[in-house]
């Protein structure tokens, strides 16, 4: 299916020369007499490089045919990760590079998604937040309280956040898988 270079906004998935790119950034500037130039931040889904592009006017872009499906993350080997479709009980090997800094972000048993291009797996897509318990906190100076205050809090994958001063080892936080950013405390 062909789309239309206005059709190119946010999140759009698209194909260019058999290569699958999502749209990660768009701006259109309207020129005289009807004509649009269309500049996009664009992010390989193969490889995840990101470039700008700019199209012109009436061109055509092909639609991706990118399928989604729901896989439950099962384990990784260190050189590839394990995923099962709940449904069908299929299972996909996915190399370790594929799923990139999405590994600090995945516990064994979590539910994400695997996308295909030409049945091949190509991007492993994760939950815009993920809960994570907190394994390593320093404790807070007594009377040191302010909001304002961060320190390093280590998570149960292994990355580390910066948090508010009063979390603590063992609280469950909830963890922005786009920015690797503290979003709030989880209630138990």
């Amino acid at each position: 299916m062909a789309l239309s270079i206005t059709n190119l906004k946010k999140g759009v998935l698209f194909q260019m020369e058999g290569t699958p790119y999502r749209v990660v950034d768009y701006n259109q500037k309207v020129m005289g007499r009807g004509g649009s130039i269309v500049n996009v931040r664009i992010k390989s889904l193969l490889d995840g490089k990101v470039l700008e592009k700019t199209f012109k006017g009436n061109e055509q872009i092909e639609s991706a045919d990118v399928a989604t499906q729901s896989v439950q993350y099962l384990y990784n080997d260190g050189a590839n990760f394990f995923f099962m479709n709940g449904d069908t009980f299929e299972q996909f090997e996915v190399p370790v590079d594929l799923v990139g800094d999405g590994v600090g972000y995945m516990k064994e048993g979590d539910i994400v998604q695997l996308q295909f291009f030409n049945d091949v797996a190509i991007n492993v897509e994760l939950p815009k937040n993920v809960p994570l318990l907190v394994t390593y906190a320093e404790d807070v100076v007594k009377g040191d309280t302010s909001s304002s205050i961060t320190k390093e809090a280590t998570l149960e994958t292994g990355i580390m956040v910066r948090v508010p001063a009063f979390i603590k080892q063992g609280d469950v936080i909830s963890v922005d898988t786009a920015t690797n950013t503290y979003r709030e405390r989880v209630k138990e």
